[in-house]
C-alpha cells in the first residue's frame, strides 16, 4: 500500500514518465531560503522562478500541450521532495498542480489549447479562489454571483478573505454563484487571466505558520468569456469531486508528510553525530519509534488512496462512491494530525534548546508551526462530520 519510492534525486517513478526530476540542488535552494521566508511572511519568488525553470509547473500538463505529462505517483512523490526543503513552497506548488489537473479534465478545447502550453512553459502559474466571506472555506457554495455583460461576457467581482499566493499569481480559477438568483450550490468555476482582471490586496497575512504563502485576501474583478468557464455552468461540485478534492488531498498529505519526514531525517542524523550517549535510552528509542510509525502510516494510507484514485481514473468513474470519499477525507484529517503529531514528538525529545528554538541547526520549531495549519486548510471538522453522514451510507464498511 505504501508509496516505496525513496526521496532519491533519481526516483524510477519520476525518471520513467519523463516527468522532470526533482534535483538535489532544487531542494538545497529551497531550504537554504525557507528561514528567510518564514522570518519575513514573504512569497517565495526565487523558489517559484526555479521552479518554473526547471518545468515543474507543467509537471501535469499532457505532453501534446507541452507538458510532462506525469501521473498522481510523480505529483505525491515531487511534493515530498519540494517540502523536504521548504513547506510553503511546496504547498503553493501543490495547489497551482490541482488547478492544472481541474484544467486538463474539465476545461474547454479553446482554453485548453490556449493555456496549457503556456501553464508547461512555466508562464502561468495559477492560484486557487474558493473561499468567501459569506461562505468561508465551504468548497461547494459560493455568495458572489456571475453577471451576464454585452455579448454574453461574464463579469467577475469575487471577494476572497484567503488565496494563496493570489497577489503573484498569473492566472485564477475561481468559484462564482451560477447567477443573481441561483442558489448558493449552483456553483460554477471560471478561468481568469490575470491580465483581464484588477487584482486588490485586502487583507494581509501574517499568520503563526505557512508565512510564505502569501494568501491574503483579494478582490477580484473583470470580464472573461463564456468559454472560460470550467465544467458544466452551475456544476462545480462535479469538477470538485473528480478533481480538485482529490488532487488536494493527495498534494496536501504528501507536502506534509514530507516536510514532516524531513525534519525526522534530520533529527536523527543530528542525534548519531551530537547525542550519541543518548542512542542506548530506551526512552529515546521508544520515542523514535512512535515518531517513524506516525509517519508510516500516513505514507502507507497516501499510496493506498493515491491507487484507488488511479483505478477510479482509469475506469472512466467518478470518485463520488461513498467509501471513496471516506477514504480521501480520512486521508487529510490523518495526514494533517499524525504529521503534527510527529513532529510534536521530535520537539519534546529534542529538548528545548534544539527542539523549540528558531535557530536550531534543527528546524522543527518551523515545521510544528507550519503543520499546526494543516487541520486548518479545510477544516477537519467538517471532514469527520462529512465522513460520520457517508459511514451511515456505506454499510458494508469498504476498508482501503
Amino acid at each position: 500500500m505504501s508509496d516505496s519510492r525513496t526521496p532519491s534525486a533519481s526516483a524510477p517513478g519520476a525518471r520513467d514518465s519523463g516527468a522532470p526530476d526533482v534535483t538535489d540542488a532544487l531542494v538545497a535552494l529551497l531550504a537554504a531560503n525557507a528561514a528567510d521566508i518564514d522570518r519575513n511572511a514573504r512569497f517565495p519568488v526565487e523558489n517559484l522562478a526555479a521552479l518554473r525553470s526547471a518545468g515543474h509547473l507543467g509537471l501535469l500538463v499532457p505532453r501534446r500541450y507541452g507538458g510532462a505529462g506525469a501521473d498522481l505517483a510523480d505529483l505525491v512523490h515531487t511534493a515530498q521532495r519540494l517540502a523536504g526543503g521548504c513547506l510553503s513552497t511546496a504547498m503553493i506548488w501543490a495547489m497551482h498542480c490541482q488547478q492544472v489537473d481541474v484544467l486538463v479534465r474539465h476545461a474547454g478545447p479553446r482554453l485548453a489549447a490556449e493555456l496549457l502550453p503556456r501553464v508547461a512553459a512555466g508562464e502561468v502559474y495559477l492560484a486557487s479562489v474558493t473561499t468567501g466571506k459569506a461562505t468561508g472555506g465551504h468548497l461547494l457554495s459560493a455568495a458572489d454571483a456571475l453577471e451576464r455583460g454585452a455579448g454574453e461576457e461574464l463579469l467577475l467581482r469575487r471577494e476572497a478573505p484567503v488565496v494563496t499566493g493570489g497577489q503573484h499569481a498569473d492566472g485564477f480559477l475561481v468559484t462564482m454563484r451560477e447567477r443573481a438568483d441561483a442558489g448558493e450550490h449552483e456553483v460554477s468555476l471560471v478561468y481568469a487571466d490575470r491580465a483581464a482582471l484588477t487584482v486588490e490586496a485586502t487583507g494581509g497575512w501574517n499568520t503563526l505558520g505557512m508565512r510564505g504563502t502569501a494568501s491574503g485576501a483579494l478582490r477580484l474583478s473583470g470580464t472573461v468569456p463564456p468559454d472560460q468557464v470550467v465544467g458544466p455552468s452551475g456544476g462545480f461540485r462535479e469538477v470538485a469531486l473528480d478533481s480538485m478534492a482529490p488532487v488536494g488531498h493527495l498534494a496536501w498529505s504528501a507536502c506534509w508528510l514530507g516536510a514532516a519526514r524531513s525534519s525526522f531525517s534530520a533529527l536523527v542524523r543530528w542525534l548519531s553525530r551530537e547525542q550519541r550517549d543518548r542512542l542506548s535510552s530506551s526512552l529515546v528509542r521508544e520515542r523514535l519509534g512512535r515518531i517513524r510509525l506516525d509517519l508510516e502510516l500516513v505514507s502507507g494510507y497516501l499510496g493506498g488512496v493515491r491507487k484507488e484514485v488511479e483505478q477510479v481514473r482509469a475506469e472512466g468513474s467518478r470518485p463520488d462512491a461513498a467509501e471513496v470519499q471516506i477514504h480521501l477525507n480520512s486521508l487529510k484529517a490523518a495526514a494533517s494530525e499524525l504529521t503534527y503529531q510527529a513532529v510534536d514528538r521530535m520537539v519534546q525529545l529534542a529538548g528545548l534548546t534544539v527542539g523549540y528554538s528558531a535557530d536550531s541547526p534543527v528546524p522543527l520549531e518551523r515545521t510544528l508551526r507550519d503543520l499546526r495549519s494543516a487541520a486548518l486548510n479545510y477544516s477537519n471538522d467538517r471532514l469527520w462530520t462529512a465522513n460520520g453522514a457517508l459511514c451511515l451510507v456505506d454499510r458494508g464498511v469498504k476498508l482501503l
